[in-house]
Formats: structure tokens, C-alpha cells, sequence
């Protein structure tokens, strides 16, 4: 059964979720045959992830084409596909995504709302470690913190002038908090 774009029907394997458009504006991942819906982004979550790639553009170096995507869909495993709210790709993944290989992002950012599972944030973060990534920050507005994990065992809690890295991946993006979450001028 192929789905039509926009589809309100729910899919009932894999090949149906990758071809899946709902309709109500929730952001939805498959993990293994389980189809998992999140809240919409708050406008709160919006502004960080504004801020984020500002702060990215300002401190990157981009001569090889590298971007830090929104809500792209990461294929972590044949039977996983995740969407961070923030994915980090090099300039070669995004040329190789070209010849229909799935990239899987060395670094990521989840923003951390107080309606999410907190079951559901560790078991995601097992499965990035398992996968290629290197660095996750969980960022959690409402507390004005950043968990920034290098492994499932190593995570530096960063706050006020701390400095949140997304080294060894990206050494030039080093964030104080405060700038993080400062409201413009």
C-alpha cells in the first residue's frame, strides 16, 4: 500500500512511515515498528534553535559545505529514524546524501521541553551513542541548563558562563550559556 502525501491513515510498517505526511503538525519518530508523536515545538524551543544557528554561523568554519539542520530525519538503524532538533552534518555527508546514503550526524541537539518522557530522552540517547555520534546537548530552557554528553557516561552540566562544547566534533563551536539563552536587543 502506498500512502499519499498528507495522509491521515497511520502507517503500518517502515516503508509507509518514510512515505508518511501527517496532517496535524506533530513531529513523529519509528523506533522498531513503534510510532512515537511529540508536541509541537513551543515558540520558546524556536527562539533557542534561532539562537543556536546563530551562534553556529558566527563560530564555524563553513568551507566545506557543513550545516546544522532542523528536524532532519536521522536513520540511525533499519528500523530507527529519529528527527533532533538539531542535527550537525559535514559538507561530504550532505554530498554523499545525494547517492541515497543515510548520513547519521556526529553531533545533535535536543531541546528539552517539560512535557517529554524522561524514559523516552535516555533511551534516545542510547541509541545515538550506539550509532556514529560523538557529542548530544540536551538543552533545557525552562532551567537555563545544558547537559552536553560525550557518552552515555560522560556529560559536563553546564550553566551561567559555563562553556558548552561540541568538541571533538566541532572544536570552534564553544557556547557560554548565558549567550545561549540571552534575549536580543
Amino acid at each position: 500500500m502506498i500512502l499519499q502525501p498528507k495522509s491521515q491513515v497511520i502507517p503500518q510498517n517502515f516503508e509507509e512511515f518514510l512515505l508518511w505526511e501527517p496532517v496535524d503538525g506533530f513531529k513523529y519518530e519509528w523506533n522498531d515498528g513503534e510510532i512515537i508523536r511529540f508536541e509541537k515545538m513551543k515558540k520558546k524551543h524556536l527562539f533557542i534553535i534561532r539562537r543556536l544557528q546563530q551562534l553556529f554561523f558566527r563560530s564555524v568554519s563553513f568551507s566545506k559545505g557543513a550545516a546544522l539542520i532542523m528536524e532532519q530525519d536521522v536513520m540511525l538503524t533499519g528500523i530507527q529514524v529519529r528527527r533532533p532538533d538539531l542535527a550537525y552534518f559535514s559538507g561530504s555527508q550532505i554530498d554523499n546524501s545525494l547517492n541515497e546514503e543515510e548520513p547519521i550526524p556526529e553531533f545533535l541537539i535536543e531541546i528539552i521541553s517539560p512535557t517529554d518522557d524522561a524514559i523516552k530522552i535516555e533511551e534516545k540517547l542510547a541509541e545515538y551513542f550506539k550509532s556514529s555520534v560523538k557529542v548530544v546537548w540536551h538543552v533545557y530552557p525552562e532551567n537555563k541548563v545544558v547537559y552536553v554528553y560525550t557518552s552515555r557516561k560522560q556529560v559536563k552540566i553546564c550553566t551561567d558562563t559555563d562553556v558548552c562544547s561540541a568538541s571533538p566534533v566541532l572544536s570552534d563551536f564553544d557556547i557560554p550559556v548565558n549567550d545561549l539563552f540571552a534575549l536580543p536587543a
